[in-house]
């Protein structure tokens, strides 16, 4: 599998070996050797399953605070989505940027996420699927998120001609500044 850092170099992208013939393909979603390799030793402990009906399902900016702090191994195995990771580690360098990514059935990518990171999407397609595996479990107390749509983090969510929809949660999430993490 070749792993790829993105500008914010803690979030990588992961494009699996794909072996394909007359039957269909195969192909390594999560290896621990392999990821270890890369850099990444953590620890999985939940695999989540999100379906979007609508193209513009907006689900994000979340995050879970330390100590349930989450990583977060996504991809997409129906649809496409704009996968986002947002910076809120305070003091680094990147704090307050983002990096994103196309994650597709077709293309088979995945997107490593750090603890540290808000995390969201948009779906690009009808009847998308989105598989992710988190390094700690859902900790109701713990969970936080950055409204979609702030103006400071410039997110681009390529909704051309889509009109987003968000839960009622995500609907009343604040903007970065007004935000209270603890990283």
């Amino acid at each position: 599998m070749l792993v790829e850092a993105l500008p914010i170099p803690d979030v990588k992208v992961i494009t699996p070996r794909v072996f394909a013939d007359a039957r269909g393909y195969f192909l390594e979603t999560w290896s621990e050797a392999a990821f270890a390799r890369a850099g990444i030793a953590e620890l999985f402990v939940q695999d989540n399953h999100a379906a979007s009906i609508k193209a513009g399902t907006v689900r994000g900016l979340h995050f879970q605070n330390p100590p349930h702090a989450q990583g977060k191994l996504v991809r997409t195995i129906s649809g496409s989505i704009l996968d986002v990771a947002v910076d809120i580690r305070s003091g680094t360098p990147t704090y307050g940027q983002h990096v994103s990514v196309i994650l597709t059935a077709a293309n088979m990518k995945q997107i490593w996420v750090p603890p540290g990171f808000a995390h969201g999407y948009v779906t690009l397609e009808p009847n998308t699927e989105v598989i992710y595996r988190v390094t700690h479990g859902y900790a109701p107390a713990s969970e936080g998120g950055i409204v979609w749509n702030d103006a400071a983090l410039g997110i681009d969510w390529q909704l051309e001609g889509l009109t987003p929809l968000l839960s009622e949660k995500d609907l009343i999430l604040r903007p970065l500044a007004e935000t209270r993490h603890g990283f």
